[in-house]
């Protein structure tokens, strides 16, 4: 194999990438009430949100560790690609530059190229597509790498969650101005920044008008819409994605869509019901 594409657990992979023998998935893990559950094929979304919901403290997350990036470096492939949820929001990227250092250190040089996705959920999902996509067209490492990161510049996050809580206790909305609260039914629409935080968009009454809005803010912002993917995930509401879906494709015309279940890391976050578009 030439080439390897390592995404963290926080990117949801298609069962076609799962199948292509190119990808391969960093797990990431979550402690919920003593118990700690690793984000890998043993991940099973509705056991996980009946126990948040019945835990009385904040799920927490951690990364893969320098070594278990090492391990994942140490194969057969001459380039090795990794895409890490923001480098904003966790210590998976720093993690997997750690890994590199100690994989030369004790192997020698490597081709290997860590990518900050800026991003997480189906934007990591993309951008390991991307990588792909350049390889399988004969590029170079080096015109890969210049490739993907222009496409990671060009690339945006939008989400709706049912509440923020999760996010707001573990300190991923940090900077932020305070938000209205849940109480009056306000549904805050979500995005990425260039440097890959989380900012507010707009706000809406209810989940129904906030998605709405959310959608006219990707129409609004999308440049290019027939060149591009639109990928969506969402944790245990697959009708609300789909109808997402297709409000969009009635507005845009995109090269392709598809919809994903959030993996562990991201239905922490995005909480039963949440829904994440990128684009």
């Amino acid at each position: 194999m030439d080439y390897k594409v390592i995404v963290d657990s926080c990117g949801e992979l298609t069962e076609e990438m799962k199948q292509s023998g190119v990808f391969e998935s960093a797990a990431l893990s979550m402690e919920i009430g003593g118990e700690c559950i690793i984000d890998d094929d043993t991940f099973n979304q509705a056991s996980f949100l009946k126990k948040i919901a019945a835990a009385s403290e904040c799920p927490k997350s951690s990364c893969p560790s320098p070594e278990a990036y090492m391990g994942k470096y140490h194969c057969d492939a001459e380039r090795v690609y990794v895409v890490t949820l923001s480098a904003e929001l966790s210590g998976s990227h720093n993690s997997a530059e750690l890994g590199k250092q100690l994989y030369i250190e004790e192997y020698g040089e490597k081709q290997i190229y860590v990518f900050n996705s800026k991003s997480a959920s189906v934007g990591e999902t993309l951008i390991a597509m991307k990588i792909q996509e350049c390889e399988e067209s004969g590029m170079k490492f080096e015109q890969v790498i210049e490739a993907v990161e222009l496409y990671i510049t060009r690339q945006n996050a939008y989400f709706v969650l049912e509440n923020l809580d999760t996010l707001r206790k573990n300190g991923r909305l940090t900077g932020m101005k305070s938000l209205v609260a849940g109480a009056l039914n306000i549904k805050p629409i979500m995005g990425s920044t260039v440097e890959g935080t989380i900012c507010q968009l707009g706000q809406a009454r209810g989940m129904k008008k906030a998605i709405a809005k959310m959608i006219d803010c990707i129409v609004e912002n999308t440049v290019d819409s027939k060149e591009k993917i639109l990928a969506i995930s969402h944790c245990n509401c697959q009708e609300r994605a789909l109808e997402v879906q297709k409000m969009l494709m009635e507005r845009m015309e995109f090269k392709s869509s598809f919809i994903l279940d959030t993996a562990g890391i991201s239905s922490m976050y995005a909480n039963d019901g949440g829904i994440i578009i990128v684009v």
